[in-house]
């Protein structure tokens, strides 16, 4: 065990750093199964716990920077004195076109249907129905993703589809910023 620590203390900053570099491609080969084109913002070294093979991610799946896989539940180990097998585990699914916002935390047990976006430091301890909009702590439906399409597509900017400096310099013109 000390040993282990010990090599840690070695490889944990390479390992930092490549997640930060390549997020995804790290997911990967810590287990996360991927199921087509994900985008993780910010590093993923943190990002799922110690069972990160119980984690399985569709297609068009996108997870802002914070965002927190769990599959296990440590609350057990205060009572492994007396229960030793005492274990709560689960898988945590997410379908595709789904968008996880910064800091949510997903909880072992959950399923995060497809076409769904889960809010900025929601809490998710349920699953979650395809076409959902989920929010809060715990998280809760809030709104069919359908219903949040057309009011977004009512607020947009249209610049969407830009990139870099060409992105940049539309947000400036729309706000009036240098």
């Amino acid at each position: 065990m000390k040993i282990r620590r010990l090599l840690k203390l070695f490889t944990a900053p390479v390992n930092m750093l490549y997640a930060a570099l390549y997020p995804v491609s790290y997911a990967q080969k810590i287990g996360v199964e991927l199921k087509g084109r994900v985008t993780i913002y910010g590093s993923s070294y943190a990002m799922f716990s110690s069972e990160p093979y119980l984690v399985t991610l569709g297609d068009n799946v996108y997870i802002s920077i914070g965002a927190c896989f769990i599959c296990h539940d440590g609350s057990t180990l205060p009572f492994r004195k007396d229960i030793p097998d005492l274990e709560l585990a689960g898988e945590v699914r997410v379908g595709d076109n789904v968008f996880i916002g910064a800091g949510a935390l997903i909880l072992p047990n959950v399923t995060i249907g497809s076409n769904c976006v889960v809010g900025a430091n929601s809490v998710v301890t349920r699953s979650v129905p395809d076409g959902s909009i989920v929010a809060g702590n715990p998280a809760r439906v809030v709104s069919k993703t359908e219903d949040f399409l057309i009011r977004a597509q009512e607020k947009s900017l249209k610049i969407g589809h830009l990139t870099g400096l060409e992105k940049i310099l539309a947000y400036k013109k729309i706000f009036n910023k240098k």
